[in-house]
């Protein structure tokens, strides 16, 4: 709905569907580009890339991109990441490193890999927008309880005055990777 109202505003005609990878089903050749970003992980390799280089024309790309914080190098960004530890030791998101893109071996013979490039860029934040960031993660939102999230809530808010002032950057990563695919 969010998209639909700012495309809307900007004067857009977009068409907006909600599917899987694996399901969507527009007809073949239909895009020159598909994008996934920070998703391509979930994806039923097997079933989703076949799938999108089927919707992609002759000679469309793939491009694959994934962003992350650097915690070992932001001070913020650790200390959130320790506090998300505390209450979830088996969070697997902590600890990111720049990295390539390295697609799954189910692409072979469907795309071939054009370009692949990383970059370093600080994110800008407020106290409450990092809250958010943090809070969305898989490691806090979608894994925690009512009452362990209620605590992590407030225990991430008192980090963040404590160490943070009202607005910073956080040290990211950005990683791309373009696939061409053999039609």
């Amino acid at each position: 709905e969010q998209a639909k109202l700012l495309a809307s505003q900007a004067g857009m005609q977009i068409e907006f569907r909600a599917a899987s990878a694996e399901t969507t089903d527009y007809p073949d050749d239909s895009f020159d580009t598909v994008t996934a970003c920070q998703c391509y992980w979930y994806f039923d390799a097997e079933k989703a890339y076949p799938n999108i280089a089927r919707m992609l024309k002759k000679g469309g790309s793939l491009v694959l991109l994934y962003m992350g914080w650097l915690a070992e190098e932001d001070k913020i960004a650790d200390a959130s990441e320790k506090l998300v530890l505390q209450y979830n030791p088996k969070w697997t998101g902590a600890g990111d490193r720049r990295h390539l893109i390295q697609p799954p071996e189910e692409i072979a013979g469907l795309f071939e890999i054009t370009e692949q490039t990383m970059f370093d860029l600080p994110v800008h934040f407020t106290r409450e927008n990092w809250h958010g960031r943090m809070r969305a993660c898989r490691g806090v939102g979608a894994s925690l309880n009512p009452e362990q999230l209620a605590a992590w809530d407030s225990d991430h808010r008192n980090m963040l005055e404590s160490l943070a002032p009202e607005e910073f950057d956080i040290l990211h990563y950005a990683a791309i990777t373009v696939l061409k695919v053999r039609k």
